[in-house]
């Protein structure tokens, strides 16, 4: 979606919590890549694959001068024949690690195989945030997470280019407060109980 594209759907959702609501989860996504720079891993759900954001995100992250926006998109049904960027599966998710971003899109239920990746990338550090219709076990363990519900006027589809479009502004709003506040709290607790890490 081009940027006149993207103007225009702002101007029809103008007056709704959507602007805002995009900003604000784009912003986080900006700040954790870029604060981090461990990389960006985007993984759907067994019935959908990304790609349509994953393309956004690269346009954002050439047009901003923010590589660190471009993902590594994560594949269940990755080959190692594959080419490079298209070979990488599931259990990266599971591999990821303190500093790395992890980007689930769900417009379904995430289910246990995913959910079980994604929360041993938490303990391990990472930063998880969720794009999804309100999944409460993926919520529970996001860092930040915009549910979207079914809605005539505005879909999962919408709201991505919306939050792609955000995440390559070179101006994103500060964080609030109490969210900061939320966010350290939560790295503490994964901390504290994360395995040891093995020494040997």
């Amino acid at each position: 979606m081009d940027a006149v594209r993207v103007a225009l759907l702002r101007e029809v959702l103008a007056g709704t919590a959507w602007l805002g609501d995009t900003r604000r989860f784009a912003g986080a996504l900006r700040r954790s890549v870029v604060s981090y720079g461990g990389g960006l891993l985007l993984v759907g759900t067994a019935e959908y694959e990304p790609w349509h954001l994953a393309a956004h995100l690269v346009d954002e992250a050439a047009w901003s001068g923010t590589p660190e926006l471009s993902p590594t998109l994560v594949r269940r049904s990755a080959r190692p024949s594959d080419p490079a960027h298209l070979a990488v599966g599931l259990d990266r998710v599971s591999a990821a690690r303190h500093g790395e971003t992890l980007l689930v899109v769900a417009p379904s239920a995430p289910g246990a195989a995913l959910l079980e990746r994604v929360h041993d990338a938490r303990r391990a550090g990472a930063t998880v945030l969720a794009l999804d219709t309100g999944d409460r076990e993926l919520g529970a363990m996001a860092h930040e997470a915009l549910a979207v519900p079914a809605e005539p006027d505005v879909d999962l589809d919408t709201v991505q280019h919306l939050v792609s479009a955000a995440a390559g502004e070179n101006a994103l709003p500060a964080p609030r407060g109490p969210r900061r506040l939320r966010d350290h709290l939560s790295r503490l607790a994964d901390q504290l109980t994360s395995p040891p890490p093995n020494r040997w």
